[in-house]
């Protein structure tokens, strides 16, 4: 009795493990919402955490989309018959940007003067100071709040909706996690993307205020003499609050103004001040690099695959289109070809801005091709991309999903590397007067004010600029660095390594 017992249980415990196994490959098959629709909650305690940092900023992502290239630059290309739509499209932006958010001024003040009382005008009477520092905290906070949340919805999603328990993308993960040079990349280049979003509230005055119309706002200031609050022209107040070198003629960094206005980096020869300066140019660096960047990366992923797939004559023609634009020195035709565009409705787009992108995108690709070219025929040469073939799957079908996932590695390792270069290059025109039209603000027209007056005691005006571009190149290149170690590309050169490229093909 006792052994039949043991058989029928053991019967037992054989069928429930079949149908485990059974269970976990019906589940293998399910798509990615079936596997949410079955298990919702970690899935919608993420969401709801993301809707309560979106609701937060709510206002100022809307007006940041509205305003943003290419967004900005919609209204201006659209036909008269839809001009109603985007005048509405425009009011509702305004309206919502102007919806009070964590990071907004309102909520922050560092706007205001001194009496013989204390502080006016800030918030909780703080110093203007110390209530942008605490601005400037709580912004970084936010920011890296999401990074935080990013972090934390991988991690949900490994563990609850990812079917494979491992996949190659878990060790370009924990190998960058042990990569102390790419953290740091990615530490410098977070602060300054977050500086480039939220450039608008980031700096202590406004670029309408202080750089754009400094002649149309006014600030109010406590006189001394008269024992009154009075008030005067920011063009005005700037005009006594040059940084030129000679006497008492300058604001140098963490220095008031005698408006009693807080400079974090000091002022600029005229006046405007140099932190709202360069968190603007942040954000003119930014658009302008990762718009050249965009361009250039679709040319250089789209003939990877071609010349890869095809091989012939196909290569033949991109390697001499991409050997002549390289025999060019990139530099010199920016300087020509802005020049000659300098008149066209393409060069009044962001002031500039829409041009260096394009010729930055066109004549940086062939670098691009060449660094994933030969990625992309090794790939080409697998056994899996032969069984495609063999099975008549399409070209176009191919090539994306099982040679593009191969490629894109390699790509975000040069591209990060190729941006620092465009935004170095970016400064160094506009260091030259050929860049951004003033008066949109860039880092290099910043160094080429302050070039008078580097040996004397308003040295910060291109020394701090100077310092920022150098770190932030060097930031993207530490990133691009560790995520190359991190990818490991020669843990595929060998066979045994096929099945791990595979699979994380298809992760």
């Amino acid at each position: 009795m006792g052994a039949d017992t043991d058989v029928g249980t053991g019967s037992t415990r054989t069928g429930e493990f079949q149908e485990g196994a059974e269970q976990a490959d019906s589940d293998r098959d399910l798509p990615f919402r079936e596997r949410v629709r079955r298990n919702p909650g970690p899935a919608a305690t993420w969401g709801v955490v993301i809707a309560a940092l979106v609701a937060a900023e709510f206002g100022a992502i809307v007006g940041g989309l509205s305003s943003v290239p290419p967004w900005g630059w919609v209204g201006g290309l659209l036909p008269g018959a839809a001009e109603p739509v985007a005048a509405a499209l425009a009011g509702a932006a305004e309206r919502a940007a102007d919806l009070p958010t964590l990071t907004s001024r309102s909520v922050i003040d560092n706007s205001g003067y001194q009496t013989p009382s204390g502080w006016e005008g800030t918030t909780l009477g703080l110093s203007p100071a110390v209530a942008w520092f605490l601005r400037v905290c709580v912004i970084y906070g936010y920011s890296f709040t999401w990074l935080v949340v990013g972090w934390w919805g991988y991690t949900l999603y490994r563990r609850h909706y990812r079917i494979p328990d491992w996949t190659p993308r878990d060790d370009v993960v924990n190998r960058f996690r042990r990569h102390s040079w790419g953290q740091f990349g990615l530490a410098v280049v977070f602060a300054f993307v977050v500086m480039a979003l939220f450039a608008p509230v980031l700096g202590p005055t406004t670029v309408e205020q202080n750089i754009e119309n400094p002649y149309e706002n006014r600030i109010e200031y406590y006189d001394d003499e008269t024992g009154e609050v009075e008030s005067i022209f920011v063009g005005d107040a700037n005009g006594e609050s040059e940084s030129r070198g000679q006497g008492d003629n300058n604001v140098g960094p963490l220095e008031y103004d005698q408006y009693d206005r807080f400079h974090p980096f000091g002022t600029l020869p005229d006046g405007k001040d140099l932190f709202t300066f360069m968190a603007a140019g942040a954000r003119v660096s930014l658009i302008v690099g990762l718009t050249s960047l965009g361009i250039a990366g679709g040319f250089a992923m789209v003939f990877a695959m071609l010349t890869a797939y095809y091989k012939g004559l196909v290569d033949l023609g991109v390697v001499i289109a991409g050997d002549s634009i390289q025999a060019m020195p990139q530099l010199l035709f920016i300087i020509l070809a802005s020049f000659v565009l300098s008149d066209t409705w393409i060069a009044e787009v962001f002031n500039g801005g829409l041009v260096l992108a394009l010729l930055f995108g066109i004549t940086g690709w062939p670098a691009l091709w060449r660094a994933v070219r030969g990625p992309a025929l090794q790939v080409s040469e697998r056994e899996w991309i032969d069984a495609a073939k063999s099975y008549g799957q399409r070209p176009r079908i191919t090539m994306q999903k099982h040679m593009l996932p191969y490629v894109v590695g390699y790509f975000l390792i040069y591209a990060s590397l190729s941006l620092g270069g465009v935004i170095i290059g970016i400064a160094g025109l506009s260091f030259l007067g050929l860049g951004i039209e003033a008066p949109t603000p860039e880092w290099g027209r910043a160094v080429s004010a302050g070039q008078p007056y580097v040996a004397t005691q308003s040295w910060h005006i291109s020394l701090i600029p100077g310092i920022l571009v150098v770190i932030i190149v060097t930031g993207f290149n530490a990133l691009g660095d560790g995520v190359r170690d991190a990818i490991d590309p020669e843990s595929d050169i060998s066979d045994g390594g096929d099945e791990s490229v595979a699979t994380g093909g298809g992760a």
